[in-house]
């Protein structure tokens, strides 16, 4: 190891620690090992939305402390799933306020027995802020809707010859200037038109405000000596693949701990003990984007065994890629080779669940991505699941991971209250994402007002923090400010630009698309020197809807814009353009305004995952961009289907 990389590990070492301790311990992903179980708590639980005028009669009459079902009518609501469409109350479709979960967990009686265990639980997420009680005793809250959170309960649980447990979650999907992201509640006081108290919630974002557990709430157990933090940073100096390593332990200060790096075929190819080290891997098979290269997404396991005096022992596998990434003035690389970004936004959106997780919608949108030829996406407007980005890891495909930092418009949006909160959700993504080759990028905003005079503090000081917290990816936001007014661009390491020429201006126009993307282009290089993404394009699609000549809103009108974007493109990519992602991948939903209809259709494909036309013309560009960047020989098609055993 370099004497120039050595101090920078040490020095990354002590930064990720005190992040670490800044954040109150880690946040790996919970799973089975030797000496941790898990129980889903998947299904239907009891619910009932706070109808009350205030929507605070179930903190007043405490709904917590006792079965929820005594409070009043119940539902039954699937976890997870967003609440909103499941019935056939519009009223519940698009109420804000308080509504509430309840679920009886039945434990194993080892679980109440064994006080050198610890059990957690675990809310993967809850939409928008979350109040947690068990028994009817307070345990957590937690204020964002993506990100996980979770609370040792092991002393109420083991407090009695009780087996089972009494969960309640409340959650408020109420949205102000400072939260993220952003919205206002306006009150329409006039009478004669609206009723007594009668509310809206406006927001500056283009999709719905699903709301509730939109994840898995899990219970799970560790000893009381357990792994609390697992960080990794790799490197490759020549062909050795360098494995960089920090470790938490909690519960006590006297422990031993084993690491060993095994291959994909369970090979041990490297080994170490300590909290912190480096492990040097001969001839590493390095993590290559999907059609990058013939064995795409190598994954080394790290498996960690902490053992104490006492001889009690816990486990934990951490999935490992080895790779790097690196920005210069017009090229984005991985493993030192320009990488082109020919890929998709997406939205966890589907019929029904709304953003609830949904295992086998997953598999099918990722299995039309390899279809597609797309290597990569963006995580618009929001973290996604982690499950999303174990499968990205897993088959290749590059993440642009972005906060929810999307509709930050209104000048209160920027003050030291918004920044504060936007912060800590860097702090939460970063700490449960860190450890995924696929994440390439951080994203910290979509299409702020950024030519607002207080967002040049606020986006430097938001970047820098970023950095701070990772110093091995870039960081950028998602930008439809003009190249000279944008105050936040001086500080990204790469300018994503979103653009709608044709669409939201010069209606019907597609001949001024080429003119107006070069100079786009040209500007923005110019201005900032900086490689460029054109991190959004596209137009509304409605299905079998055929004009020709085209017009707005057929397929044909559709296919014409790609078309026109991709010519210039195709200039631009050869010398300063890394990047292009199609606005979208499928059709969503949105507020109901006259300018959707039933959603956005700005979909390749339909919210059903089914093609319209331009996906097709989508996929012949893909995949001859691949082979033209890979630059020694062509990929074959069917190497989009992968029969690797799946493990997390």
């Amino acid at each position: 190891m370099s004497l120039k990389w050595s101090a920078c590990w040490v020095a990354l070492g002590q930064l990720l620690c005190s992040c670490a301790l800044a954040l109150k311990g880690g946040m790996l992903f919970p799973k089975e090992s030797p000496s941790r179980e898990l129980k889903a708590l998947d299904g239907l639980w009891h619910f009932r939305a706070d109808l009350s005028n205030n929507r605070l009669q179930g903190f007043e009459q405490q709904w917590y402390r006792q079965p929820l079902r005594e409070s009043g009518p119940i539902l039954d609501m699937p976890v997870p799933s967003s609440f909103n469409d499941i019935t056939q109350e519009a009223a519940l479709r698009d109420f804000i306020g308080w509504v509430w979960y309840e679920r009886e967990a039945i434990l194993p009686w080892r679980w109440t027995q064994d006080t050198d265990m610890r059990v957690v639980l675990r809310i993967n997420s809850a939409h928008y802020y979350a109040v947690v009680w068990v028994n009817g005793i307070h345990v957590v809250e937690h204020e964002g809707g993506h990100l996980p959170f979770e609370a040792d309960i092991s002393k109420l649980v083991q407090s009695g010859p009780l087996t089972t447990c009494r969960i309640t979650i409340a959650i408020n999907n109420t949205l102000t200037p400072h939260t993220l992201p952003p919205g206002t509640i306006v009150y329409k006081t006039d009478t004669s038109m609206y009723p007594k108290g009668y509310f809206v919630q406006n927001t500056n974002f283009d999709f719905f405000n699903y709301a509730g557990l939109h994840r898995s709430v899990v219970l799970y157990t560790t000893p009381m000596t357990y792994i609390d933090d697992i960080t990794v940073v790799t490197n490759v100096e020549q062909d050795i693949g360098l494995v960089n390593y920090w470790i938490s332990v909690q519960g006590s200060e006297h422990f031993q701990l084993e690491v060993q790096l095994l291959d994909e075929d369970g090979k041990v190819v490297a080994h170490g003990t300590g909290n912190q080290g480096q492990l040097q891997v001969p001839s590493a098979n390095l993590w290559w984007p999907y059609l990058m290269h013939e064995h795409p997404a190598y994954m080394y396991s790290l498996e960690v065994k902490v053992t104490t005096t006492e001889s009690v022992t816990d486990y934990y596998t951490l999935p490992v890629g080895i790779r790097t990434v690196a920005v210069t003035k017009s090229k984005f690389l991985i493993n030192g080779k320009p990488f082109y970004f020919h890929g998709v936004n997406k939205h966890e959106d589907s019929d029904i669940r709304g953003k609830g997780f949904d295992w086998p919608l997953l598999v099918k949108d990722f299995n039309l991505l390899r279809w597609l030829g797309a290597n990569s996406f963006r995580t618009s407007h929001y973290p996604y699941s982690e499950e999303v980005l174990q499968l990205c890891d897993r088959y290749g495909i590059v993440v642009i991971d972005e906060c929810p930092g999307v509709g930050i418009v209104l000048p209160q949006s920027f003050g030291n209250e918004s920044l504060r909160h936007h912060l800590e959700v860097m702090e939460e993504l970063i700490r449960r994402d860190k450890n995924h080759p696929a994440v390439v990028m951080w994203s910290v905003a979509n299409e702020p007002s950024s030519a607002l005079k207080p967002a040049a503090y606020y986006f430097k000081t938001l970047i820098t923090h970023t950095k701070a917290l990772d110093l091995t990816r870039p960081v950028t936001f998602v930008s439809n400010a003009k190249y000279d007014a944008d105050l936040g661009a001086p500080y990204v390491d790469v300018i994503c630009v979103n653009s709608y020429f044709s669409w939201y201006h010069d209606y019907g126009h597609v001949e001024v698309i080429q003119p107006q993307l070069n100079s786009q282009f040209e500007n923005w290089y110019k201005t900032h020197q900086k490689p460029i993404i054109q991190s959004e394009y596209g137009a509304d699609t409605i299905p079998g809807i055929h004009e020709d000549p085209p017009r707005m809103f057929s397929e044909e009108y559709q296919r014409a814009v790609l078309e026109n974007y991709h010519s210039v493109l195709d200039q631009k990519r050869k010398e300063y353009v890394v990047g292009e992602l199609i606005w979208n991948f499928a059709d969503f939903m949105t507020n109901q305004s006259p300018l959707r209809v039933i959603g956005n259709k700005k979909g390749i494909f339909t919210r059903q995952r089914q093609p319209k036309s331009s996906a097709f013309i989508l996929r012949e560009r893909y995949w001859r961009i691949a082979n033209e960047t890979r630059g020694h020989g062509s990929v074959p098609r069917t190497q989009c289907f992968g029969s690797r055993p799946f493990t997390f």
